[in-house]
C-alpha cells in the first residue's frame, strides 16, 4: 500500500490557512498514487490557546472538511485535530477518517507536554485506541506520547501491527525522535508512521520560538528507516508491506517470549 506523509508549516491559529494547505497536500498525494495520507499534529489549528479555545465551535466543521475531503479525494486521511470535549473544553485529537469520511479512530492524546505547559489548555485522553483500518489495525499517537513505551506495548498486545504519530517535534531533539521512533518500532516489531510538523512557530510567550524539524519518518518492523523526509514542506510517499509485520515477529520471537507476568 502506498501511504503519503503531508508534512507542513502549519499557520498559528489561522484553521482556513490550514484547511487550504492540507487540500493543496491531499490532493498532491492522491496524484501520486496516496492511498493513505497522514497529518501533522494540531494541523487545523497550531498551538494558539487563546485563540483556538475561540474555536471551538469550529471545531466540529474543520473536522467535517477533513471527512470530506477523504470522500473527494477517495483516500483516507490521519492527523491530529482541535477537539471540543462534551465537558467543554479542548482536546489534541488523533483522528483516522476511511475514504467514506467515516470516523474510525478517534484518539485523545494521552501524555500532555507540561514544559509547555499542555496540561493548562487541554483535556488529557482516558483511553488506548486501536483501530482496524485498510492499513490493518493501529495504534494511535500524538507527539510526546513517544517517550511513553507503554502504550505502545499496550497497542501492539491489543493487536496493532502498525503504530502512528501526528506530531510537532522541534530542534534540538532530532536525535531523540529517530531512535525513539526506531525503538518502538523495533520494540513492537510493527510498522511506526510519524508526521511533523516543520517551519518556526513563534509563541509569543516565555517559550519563545519553536524550530520543528520535520523529518517525518516511516520505519519498518525491523527497525529499518523506510522514508526520512527532509525539514521541507512536501508530501512524501512510500510503499508499505503489512506481511512484513508477521514475518518479523515470526522469524524472531521476542514479542512472543514476553514475560509480562514478571513485569
Amino acid at each position: 500500500m502506498k501511504i503519503a506523509l503531508a508534512q507542513f508549516e502549519v499557520n498559528r491559529g489561522a484553521p482556513e490557512t490550514n484547511l487550504a494547505r492540507i487540500r493543496e497536500l491531499v490532493a498532491q498525494s492522491t496524484a501520486q498514487g496516496g492511498q493513505v495520507v497522514f497529518l501533522p499534529e494540531m494541523c487545523t489549528t497550531g498551538f494558539d490557546w487563546s485563540r483556538n479555545l475561540e474555536l471551538l465551535n469550529q471545531a466540529a466543521e474543520h473536522r467535517a472538511q477533513i471527512a470530506a475531503l477523504a470522500v473527494e479525494f477517495n483516500v483516507a486521511i490521519c492527523g491530529s485535530l482541535l477537539e471540543h470535549t462534551e465537558l467543554g473544553r479542548a482536546a489534541n485529537t488523533l483522528y483516522f477518517f476511511e475514504r467514506t469520511g467515516a470516523i474510525l479512530a478517534q484518539y485523545r492524546k494521552i501524555h500532555l507536554f507540561t514544559l509547555f505547559g499542555e496540561e493548562k489548555h487541554v483535556q488529557a485522553g482516558e483511553a488506548v485506541v486501536t483501530a482496524d483500518t485498510e492499513l490493518g489495525r493501529i495504534g494511535c499517537s500524538i507527539c510526546y506520547d513517544l517517550r511513553f513505551p507503554e502504550l505502545f506495548r499496550k497497542c501492539a498486545h491489543d493487536g496493532a501491527v502498525v503504530q502512528v504519530l501526528a506530531a510537532a517535534f522541534p530542534h534540538p531533539r532530532l536525535t531523540h525522535w529517530r531512535t525513539l521512533i526506531q525503538a518502538r518500532a523495533i520494540e513492537n516489531q510493527s510498522y511506526f508512521i510519524a508526521t511533523n510538523q516543520c517551519g518556526i512557530e513563534r509563541h509569543g510567550s516565555s517559550i519563545g520560538e519553536c524550530d520543528y524539524f520535520g523529518h517525518s519518518m516511516v520505519v519498518d518492523p525491523w527497525g529499518e528507516i523506510v522514508l526520512e523526509a527532509s525539514e521541507s514542506e512536501g508530501v512524501y510517499l512510500t510503499d508499505i508491506d503489512i506481511a512484513q509485520v508477521a514475518n518479523a515477529r515470526s522469524r524472531l520471537t521476542a514479542f512472543k517470549d514476553r514475560r509480562p507476568e514478571l513485569y
